[in-house]
C-alpha cells in the first residue's frame, strides 16, 4: 500500500489558503493513507480560548468537507488535525476522512504547553480503525512522548500509527525509530514548517516529517524548512509479525502483572 504525508506551512487563520497549499502539493498524487499536520487549517499559535473556539468546527465542518474532497481526488484515506467543539468544549484533534465523509476522530490526551489553557484534555479512548487491508490507530504531536500511547493502539492492533504535529521540540523525529521498533508498527509523523510569533509566544517548527518502518527504519524525512509532500509503499504484513527472533515476541513477552499502571 502506499503511504504518506504532506508537511505545510499554515497561515493563522486562513483556513482557505491553507486548503490550498495541501491541494496544490497533492496534484496527480494517489495514495491509500495521507497524513497532515496537526492544526493544518488553522495554525497552532492562539493567545485566547476565545480566538480558538472561533476557529472551531463540528465534524461536517469545513475541514471535513475539504478532506472529503481531497479523498475523493487522491483515493486516500485522509488524518488531518482541526479545533473540534463539542458541548462548548474545544479538543485539539484529529478526522479520518474518506471519500464517503468521516470515519472517526482521536482527541489529543497529553496537551503540551499552552494547549492547556485553550483545549479540553482528551476524553475517548484511543481506538483503532479498519480501513480495507489495514488497521491504523491515531496519535498528535506531544502523545510521541508517552510510551503508553503508541503501545496501546498497538495492543489495539494498528498496523500504522497516524501521527499529526506541530513539532517544536528536536527530540521526535528519533524517538519514532523506538516508537516503531518496539510495538513493530509503521508510523506517518506529518509535521509543519515556519515560524508563528502571536502574542508572547515565538514558536518554530521543525518539518522533517517523516515515515518510519516498523523495524525502526526512516523510510522517508523531509527538509526542515520546506513545504513537502512524499509516499512510499509499505507491506503492511510486516507490522503485524511481532517476533525479532525466533524466541522474542514483542507483545507476547510482555509481563504487565509486574508493571505500575
Amino acid at each position: 500500500m502506499k503511504i504518506g504525508y504532506v508537511q505545510t506551512s499554515p497561515i493563522f487563520g486562513e483556513k482557505e489558503q491553507n486548503f490550498n497549499q495541501v491541494e496544490g502539493l497533492l496534484v496527480n498524487v494517489k495514495a491509500d493513507l495521507i497524513v497532515l499536520p496537526e492544526l493544518f487549517a488553522t495554525g497552532y499559535t492562539f493567545v485566547s480560548t476565545e480566538e480558538a473556539k472561533d476557529l472551531a468546527e463540528s465534524l461536517n465542518g469545513k475541514t471535513a468537507q475539504f478532506l472529503q474532497k481531497m479523498a475523493k481526488i487522491t483515493g486516500a484515506v485522509f488524518v488531518g488535525g482541526l479545533i473540534e467543539e463539542e458541548n462548548n468544549k474545544i479538543f485539539n484533534s484529529a478526522m479520518l476522512v474518506s471519500e464517503k465523509g468521516v470515519i472517526g476522530t482521536y482527541r489529543k490526551i497529553h496537551l503540551y504547553y499552552k494547549e492547556k489553557l485553550w483545549f479540553s484534555p482528551g476524553n475517548q479512548p484511543l481506538k483503532v480503525y479498519k480501513i480495507n487491508d489495514f488497521k491504523v490507530g491515531i496519535m498528535i504531536c506531544f502523545d510521541w512522548i508517552f510510551p503508553e500511547t503508541a503501545r496501546t493502539l498497538a495492543l489495539l492492533g494498528a498496523d500504522i500509527i497516524a501521527h499529526p504535529s506541530n513539532l517544536v521540540l528536536p527530540y521526535c523525529q528519533k524517538a519514532m525509530t523506538t516508537r516503531c521498533l518496539e510495538n513493530r508498527v509503521f508510523a506517518i509523523t506529518s509535521n509543519r514548517i515556519g515560524q508563528e510569533k502571536r502574542g508572547l509566544d515565538n514558536f518554530s517548527f521543525t518539518g522533517a516529517s517523516q515515515i518510519t518502518s516498523f523495524n525502526g527504519d526512516v523510510l522517508s524525512s523531509a527538509p526542515i524548512d520546506k513545504i513537502h509532500a512524499d509516499f512510499v509503499e509499505i507491506e503492511v504484513k510486516k507490522a503485524r509479525d511481532k517476533k525479532i527472533n525466533e524466541f522474542n515476541d514483542i507483545i507476547a513477552d510482555r509481563h504487565p502483572q509486574y508493571y505500575l499502571k
